[in-house]
């Protein structure tokens, strides 16, 4: 293999390494919790093993090399997956099948993206907000149809900011649009994003992402909650003190664990609730004593306009954060996306 094409190879590696031990080391537990979700911090170890095998190597010019034959695998299929150690010409033909299904959804990933429309669910208002932090972002939100005509809604964020991020939003953007409309549940799809980003030698940063699965007939909400921040439900029929809820992960986040079966967690909503998505630039928003907006000043603020559409709601929110930053600028992107359910 050429040599330029393992250096660079080398350095990705190398930065994705970087990058998966400064998380875990700078990352606070409570949030490092929501970023595994139900899978312990060894699965992330376990990823890290894998890079470093890789790095290993890279280094010695091994990476790449099949087992059976001994010549370098194609360059192609080692930037989809970097421990691909196996030539074609040596695959049986369900592994060609297989790879074959994995090379179209690679092609189409590379296509233009369309562009996003909110859907008309009958008995449910629907509401989006996205703003950058620079001129482009890694947050992202869509809407889908599952195979069984459920509707989809997703929201999700890249570890990272910029032109970077912003790119392989895109790419799972893409993924998304043709993964979902061939699948009934949220955790297979997140399971084969997975699949398709782990290895990806462009993936330098982890994905979180929360898929819902919406059925209007039944009001039943199902989700996967990859290590995204836990959205929040409101009970507008709740008489208890407390009607707020959190969606907490189901998985980790995509392309944090090496191997990690996702879960689906099931809700059924109710006339009046509010299901409140958003990525961490709301409540991680700071003011100039160095205090976070966090979780309890969002559900403070839901329960107390309730009453609000969602787009009044997210304007309620949005002037909120402005009040509480003051003059300092929002350092992460923001994205928020509201669901009501009709009375």
């Amino acid at each position: 293999m050429d040599t330029k094409i393992l250096q660079r190879f080398l350095e990705n590696l190398r930065q994705q390494r970087q990058n998966l031990l400064d998380w875990l080391s700078n990352t606070p537990s409570t949030k490092k919790q929501i970023r595994l979700g139900p899978a312990g911090e060894e699965v992330a170890q376990a990823h890290l093993h894998v890079l470093d095998t890789a790095i290993a190597k890279a280094e010695n010019q091994t990476l790449g090399l099949c087992t059976v034959c001994h010549e370098y695998v194609e360059t192609s299929r080692l930037e989809m997956d970097f421990t691909a150690s196996v030539c074609l010409d040596h695959y049986s033909a369900e592994q060609k099948r297989q790879l074959e299904s994995e090379l179209e959804i690679a092609h189409k990933l590379q296509k233009a993206l369309l562009p996003q429309e909110a859907p008309q669910v009958a008995g449910l208002q629907l509401a989006a907000f996205s703003k950058p932090a620079e001129i482009v972002g890694g947050d992202y939100f869509d809407f889908f149809r599952f195979r069984d005509g459920a509707h989809g809604l997703a929201i999700a964020d890249v570890m990272g900011h910029g032109l970077p991020a912003s790119m392989l939003m895109a790419s799972l953007q893409s993924s998304l649009r043709i993964l979902v409309p061939e699948n009934d549940s949220p955790a297979v799809v997140a399971q084969r994003l997975n699949s398709l980003f782990c290895h990806n030698i462009h993936l330098i940063r982890f994905i979180t992402l929360f898929l819902g699965h919406f059925n209007p007939a039944t009001r039943e909400l199902r989700f996967c909650n990859a290590g995204h921040n836990p959205p929040l439900l409101f009970h507008g029929q709740d008489s208890t003190a407390n009607p707020i809820h959190w969606l907490r992960p189901t998985g980790a986040a995509i392309g944090l664990a090496e191997s990690f079966i996702f879960t689906t967690g099931t809700v059924v909503l109710a006339p009046g609730d509010i299901l409140f998505l958003y990525t961490d630039g709301v409540t991680e928003a700071m003011n100039s004593k160095e205090e976070e907006f966090g979780e309890g000043r969002l559900a403070q603020l839901v329960q107390q306009k309730s009453g609000s559409s969602p787009k009044d709601l997210i304007a309620q929110l949005h002037h909120a954060l402005h009040e509480f930053v003051g003059s300092r600028s929002f350092s992460d992107d923001l994205t928020i996306v509201v669901g009501k359910v009709g009375k």
